[in-house]
């Protein structure tokens, strides 16, 4: 049929893809030759030099049908303000994304300084990581929002990315808030104020180790 088709046209007088101008077709692939190769970069060195950069601490969440699963993740940002977008890296080899790509929906629970424990327990592959950890269903999706946690982004998946060894996960937002907000709220209702939602600051990650931020 498609060879019929082609008959058609050029019998009409109409181009085909078979005919168009030089300028328009693909051009010629080929391999990368070795001196055109970027140089290799050491992976200690990578994670030595890129290790200066300090950021912020995340737990992303999901709910599936097997209960609540989730992963502690730096590697968050936000992406876009119309629409509100976000964004989190994974790694390929995670054995959480694939919970949290079958629920297609999260929760990104940004941690305070004084929840650096909960991140290991988090950062622990394998492990049953809610046990013994209290949550609550975010509004928006019913993801697991983590109690202390200075603030919470509610999400759906929108788009998944290559990106060499990890995915690049873009999330709607459809959710969001602060402990600050309950804190107001509680205590217009009279209700005294949960010390572990306090502000104490963000959990930073620097080279390694864990800090805290310390304003001037």
């Amino acid at each position: 049929m498609a060879a019929t088709a082609v008959r058609y046209l050029r019998s009409a007088g109409a181009p085909t893809a078979m005919d168009a101008p030089a300028r328009h077709r693909r051009p010629a692939l080929r391999t990368v030759r070795d001196d055109e190769r970027a140089p290799a970069v050491d992976g200690a060195e990578f994670r030595r030099v890129l290790g200066h950069f300090a950021s912020g601490v995340t737990i992303v969440t999901a709910l599936d049908e097997d209960g609540p699963t989730g992963f502690a993740c730096q590697s968050f940002a936000s992406l876009s303000l119309d629409p509100p977008l976000v964004v989190f890296m994974v790694a390929r080899t995670s054995t959480t994304w694939p919970r949290i790509a079958q629920a297609g929906r999260f929760c990104v629970n940004v941690l305070g300084a004084e929840q650096g424990e909960l991140c290991r327990a988090f950062a622990v592959s394998g492990a049953d990581k809610f046990a013994g950890v209290a949550w609550d269903p975010a509004p928006a999706t019913g993801s697991p929002r983590l109690p202390g946690a200075p603030a919470w982004v509610d999400c759906v998946i929108s788009a998944v990315h290559t990106g060499g060894d990890h995915l690049i996960v873009v999330g709607r937002v459809e959710a969001l808030g602060t402990a600050a907000d309950a804190a107001g709220t509680a205590g217009k209702s009279g209700a005294a104020e949960d010390p572990a939602t306090a502000e104490g600051g963000p959990l930073l990650f620097h080279q390694g180790r864990f800090g805290r931020f310390s304003p001037r």
